[in-house]
């Protein structure tokens, strides 16, 4: 009979992982799928947790009604960065762990952010659309040679996408408030006031977190910086825009265009403009999520909770319970 239960709402992990689900089993997990192919809400979250260990979780929503359904939850392990669709405090009040896979998918989402970027410049869905569709619309595109990047938020992901951006030649401007001048210029960038990024920059790429500062950064005053012929990139967080000002901002032609990774509801609602606008290339949030970063987030998510069901400390907790469950 197996020793813990373990509830898998990161379905992505149940895809890419097989060796690390067996070392859960191996360990005397049982592993308990969600029923729902998409991040859980609270109130479908509450009946999953009743009598669960452990948590590998998606960007479900784990309120404080939800810990306080969880009698013997230790730890919600994270697959991926982010964590604020969780209440880490109400979590650390009920002896919770939370964790995250710091690391693992900063190349990944770069990597995405870079080809976001050369999308829009060579309009490459627009013209793979009208090709198949029997055209030849032969539209001019643009080189990022001499183009401005405008990189908002300059930490691990940030400092990745400039280091990819330079071999095209491209003037890379940075915005990071609580970074040091001196450090965004090791890593290949002019610091810069938001401001200053958002009227000079070519392409504008979001790498700042979800908090308070954050939240709706991009919106309709920003954005009327912006050249006319601007494209925003956004593989960070749907929190950072304020969607109904970007969609009349993409509407009206204050900017050219965006690239979306993230949105504020996900998946993106059907009547959204932001999905449907032909100047807006929607994804649905891959950015971090590559065979090597799905391999790595698997093993440290699972090195976390196998951790704390040993009642020890997880490698990387993001909240700091005073009294973890399962401690001696």
């Amino acid at each position: 009979m197996s020793r813990y239960r373990v509830l898998l709402t990161g379905h992505t992990f149940r895809r890419t992982a097989h060796a690390h689900e067996a070392a859960l089993v191996a360990a005397g997990c049982e592993l308990i799928a969600s029923p729902y192919a998409r991040p859980a809400t609270e109130d479908e979250l509450v009946p999953l947790v009743a009598d669960v260990d452990a948590v590998l979780a998606s960007t479900d929503h784990f309120t404080r009604r939800v810990f306080e359904a969880a009698p013997r939850l230790r730890i919600v392990a994270r697959w991926g960065v982010g964590f604020d669709a969780i209440d880490t405090d109400a979590a650390a009040d009920h002896g919770i762990w939370i964790t995250t896979t710091p690391g693992t998918n900063e190349h990944s989402v770069a990597d995405c952010a870079l080809t976001m970027i050369l999308a829009l410049a060579r309009d490459v869905v627009g013209h793979v659309e009208t090709t198949r569709a029997g055209q030849w619309a032969r539209q001019i595109g643009s080189e990022l040679l001499d183009e401005t990047l405008g990189i908002v938020g300059f930490g691990r992901i940030g400092r990745q996408v400039a280091l990819r951006a330079a071999p095209f030649g491209m003037r890379i401007l940075a915005h990071d408030p609580v970074m040091p001048d001196e450090a965004i210029r090791a890593g290949g960038a002019e610091p810069v006031s938001l401001e200053t990024l958002m009227r000079e920059s070519d392409y504008i790429s979001l790498h700042a977190p979800s908090m308070p500062e954050t939240k709706d950064l991009i919106n309709a005053r920003t954005l009327s910086w912006c050249k006319r012929s601007a494209f925003l990139v956004n593989t960070a967080r749907g929190d950072l825009v304020h969607e109904e000002d970007l969609a009349e901002a993409l509407r009206v032609g204050t900017i050219a265009g965006a690239a979306l990774d993230v949105f504020k509801v996900e998946p993106v609602a059907v009547d959204s403009p932001l999905r449907s606008m032909p100047n807006v290339l929607p994804l649905p949030h891959i950015a971090g999520i590559t065979r090597q970063s799905a391999e790595r987030m698997s093993a440290a998510c699972v090195d976390n909770i196998l951790a704390a069901l040993r009642g020890e400390r997880p490698p990387s907790p993001v909240n700091s319970p005073v009294a973890p469950r399962g401690h001696e």
